[in-house]
């Protein structure tokens, strides 16, 4: 990996990255002057950017319960940010203590906190793995160790891939990993999205780019295009104010939330 933003060695502090951004939009601490500065650039680009963070981990609360209440005990989730309670193990484990969730990311600071705070149930498992998703071999050979490939998985991609460009063949990065994968695994993908506000969200894209994410939002039938193949469940690939009652509605305008959201599964 050649950019410093990726690379898993180093906490270069004085340039803003994508995990702590979020950290930052959903009221943490764990961030720093150069993200408070990218993050004022994006506010003011997307005043609702703070509501929208929320209304996106509410989805992956949301999409978790239901998949652990279906009977998925197993769940790989990629790009996992620093620990926010409760965290996806959290929400599974309550429904089902045995599950065994893999957390993977590549920001070192994620790594300390995943370190001290990624505890599950005695029944269930909770590992981290410190990788890249340009990695999908790593991920998978590492995932192997703790997760049964024979039996389904939940591959958890949230608000992920609008910070892979199409430089890096992100569908193709999806369908490596699910190859392995059994039948009845699903894929959870929350993505950003400029349809509402395209000059908006294209000097959004260019303040993570300025700060060396290579990031790329896209089209509601661009992020439908990494479900190819698999069964979408309902509703579809909507705004995730549209996925389930009760999501983001306190938003000026629910409808136009700059994020699409989706379930799948393979058969």
């Amino acid at each position: 990996m050649t950019d410093d933003v990726f690379d898993a060695g180093k906490i270069d502090t004085s340039r803003p990255h994508p995990a702590r951004l979020y950290d930052f939009y959903l009221g943490g601490k764990d961030n720093y002057p150069a993200d408070w500065a990218a993050a004022e650039q994006v506010e003011l680009l997307y005043p609702d950017i703070k509501a929208a963070s929320v209304t996106n981990r509410d989805f992956m609360h949301c999409a978790s319960r239901m998949l652990a209440r279906q009977g998925i005990r197993q769940f790989l989730d990629i790009g996992t940010g620093i620990p926010t309670v409760p965290n996806l193990h959290q929400v599974v484990q309550e429904i089902n203590s045995g599950s065994r969730v893999v957390y993977v990311d590549n920001d070192p600071i994620v790594l300390r906190h995943a370190e001290a705070l990624l505890y599950g149930t005695d029944e269930g498992c909770t590992e981290y793995i410190s990788a890249d998703f340009r990695e999908p071999e790593k991920i998978l050979q590492a995932a192997k160790e703790v997760l049964d490939f024979s039996e389904p998985i939940a591959l958890s991609l949230v608000a992920l891939l609008h910070f892979v460009s199409d430089d890096y063949d992100p569908q193709g990065i999806v369908r490596q990993l699910l190859e392995p994968m059994a039948a009845g695994s699903h894929l959870v993908i929350s993505h950003a999205t400029g349809d509402f506000d395209p000059e908006a969200w294209e000097q959004i894209v260019q303040v993570y780019r300025n700060g060396g994410t290579p990031a790329q939002v896209r089209s509601r039938d661009e992020v439908a295009q990494f479900f190819a193949g698999l069964e979408v469940l309902d509703p579809g690939v909507v705004v995730a104010t549209q996925w389930q009652p009760g999501i983001g509605q306190t938003l000026a305008k629910p409808d136009e939330l700059a994020l699409y959201v989706g379930v799948a599964r393979k058969a």
